[in-house]
């Protein structure tokens, strides 16, 4: 196995997205196998070095970086073995973790297949992504990752290798999960009694369910549980066509009344409750979005440093998609025009999209304002305070009112934008210097308080990480944090995998 010591040739490993600095470690390994990944934490646990799980480095919550011990590197762990159909027009594919989500779906899509998560940053792992219950855009439609995840192979830090099914180990009456070792010894974990918000996208702790199946105790648990070393997932048939458009609005009540028929007829049209959703149902010749992504003022701002065409008289835009075929393409066109006429869209001047060229571009527009933000933060020497809470329907437009009316009117920069068919708009606050930066973070711990006030998440899709544990206090308060601590230890008794993250060391 190799492994690397040398300060220059680990410093890339030592930190991630979130630009936290600080990171450092004795040394990096990089296992070929899951049986090398428990070697790794066996030889951990005995020495008692803590171990940091690392993916591609796009993480934005400082999971990656490393205060002392071993970098555990997933990079030499990138084959994909297999991608097979089956008889409902669908499939299944096994990978390892450290396959690059972008070559994944390449390879899926080249077999007319569709693997439906999408997070925005496609050069992250799969791995990564299992770790996290990534999201996307297309969560709108089809759900996080978690609703793919079949099969885990996972490395503990007792280490052993364990595979877990789906439908194999579900949680008994007690709140107890039981999995069995290859030596015959069982874990046994008692879930934290808590309740997550009712959201549909929720990356914040461990999930919680009755009657849950084991393997969605390691989805989304951020590399505290155990190592993720293959992954099984089940693929969908590969849309035929697609239609996708930029609109924008002069008046936001009008925006905001278009977001809210579009995701109604869309959640009625595959038969799901428009607050609890599981899955996606097919429609025809109806109105189905899989991505709205909402752009405020601020973000348009921004966008016309690279886009004059966006009109100046908008207040706001909407980055719409839907999956259409040959016979549905038309009338599908017509349902969405008649939809943002009836809402007083800007449609003539509004962008829209059938063919894969004009569809790239507007990808290409949807993806451009984290990168001039990014050239903002770099210019002025700052880090990006930016929100990932998301509320139940019923409290968005008052979230919304809260952010505007907290940032309106001062010195602050900030662009709001990102998932409002989920009701997820990342708020990004651009200081300009260190006093700036203060006075962003106490407005955030205010955006936190006001999404769990009105039953909210603190983080929809990046994480608890390092950045934001003190923020899990207050979304589930001290006992339950003890008792997420407690099935920690279950599974990872000398407390080595991801110390740090979710919870302080304190608590373990």
């Amino acid at each position: 196995m190799l492994t690397k010591s040398h300060s220059d040739e680990i410093q890339s490993f030592l930190g991630d997205s979130s630009h936290v600095s600080g990171g450092f470690a004795e040394r990096v390994a990089f296992p070929e196998s899951a049986e090398e990944v428990a070697d790794v934490l066996a030889q951990a646990v005995r020495d008692q070095i803590p171990v940091t799980v690392s993916g591609a480095g796009t993480g934005t919550v400082a999971g990656r970086v490393p205060f002392g011990g071993i970098v555990l590197a997933t990079d030499k762990l990138n084959r994909i073995s297999r991608i097979v159909h089956d008889d409902h027009g669908g499939g299944r594919a096994i990978a390892e973790a450290g396959v690059i989500l972008a070559d994944f779906q390449r390879a899926v899509e080249s077999e007319g297949l569709l693997y439906p998560p999408d997070p925005t940053e496609r050069s992250c792992f799969l791995g990564g992504t299992v770790a996290t219950n990534a999201s996307g855009a297309r969560t709108f439609k089809y759900g996080p990752t978690r609703n793919y995840v079949e099969r885990l192979k996972i490395a503990l830090a007792t280490g052993h290798v364990i595979d877990l099914r789906r439908g194999e180990i579900t949680a008994d009456t007690n709140n107890t999960i039981a999995i069995p070792l290859p030596s015959g010894h069982l874990i046994e974990a008692r879930l934290p009694t808590y309740r997550m918000p009712q959201v549909r996208k929720h990356a914040s702790g461990y999930y919680v369910a009755p009657g849950m199946d084991a393997i969605d105790l390691f989805i989304g648990s951020e590399g505290t549980l155990g190592v993720i070393v293959e992954i099984e997932v089940k693929l969908l048939p590969k849309p035929e066509g697609l239609l996708s458009g930029v609109v924008f609005f002069k008046s936001e009540a009008e925006l905001l009344a278009f977001v809210r028929e579009a995701r109604e007829r869309s959640l009625a049209n595959r038969g799901i409750s428009p607050t609890i959703r599981e899955g996606s149902r097919d429609s025809t010749g109806k109105v189905e979005a899989r991505a709205l992504e909402y752009f405020d003022v601020e973000s348009l701002n921004f966008l016309r440093q690279k886009y004059e065409t966006v009109p100046l008289a908008a207040i706001g835009a909407i980055f719409f998609e839907q999956e259409t075929t040959s016979s549905t393409e038309d009338s599908l066109m017509t349902e969405w025009l008649a939809l943002l006429e009836r809402n007083q869209a800007m449609v003539e001047s509004s962008w829209f999209a059938t063919n894969e060229a004009d569809q790239a571009k507007l990808r290409e527009f949807r993806h451009a304002l984290p990168v001039l933000m990014n050239e903002w933060f770099a210019h002025h020497n700052q880090r990006k305070v930016s929100t990932d809470m998301a509320v139940p329907d019923e409290a968005f437009v008052g979230m919304l009112r809260f952010y505007q009316d907290s940032l309106r009117g001062g010195n602050l920069r900030y662009t709001i934008f990102g998932h409002i068919g989920d009701n997820h708009v990342h708020v990004n606050i651009l200081p300009r210097n260190d006093e700036e930066a203060a006075k962003a973070w106490e407005i955030y711990r205010t955006f936190i308080r006001r999404a769990v006030d009105v039953g909210g998440t603190i983080s929809a899709e990046h994480g608890i990480g390092k950045l934001k544990r003190e923020y899990l206090l207050e979304l589930y308060g001290e006992d339950h944090l003890r008792e997420m601590a407690a099935m920690k230890r279950a599974f990872d008794p000398a407390g080595i995998l991801g110390r740090g993250n979710m919870f302080s060391e304190d608590y373990l």
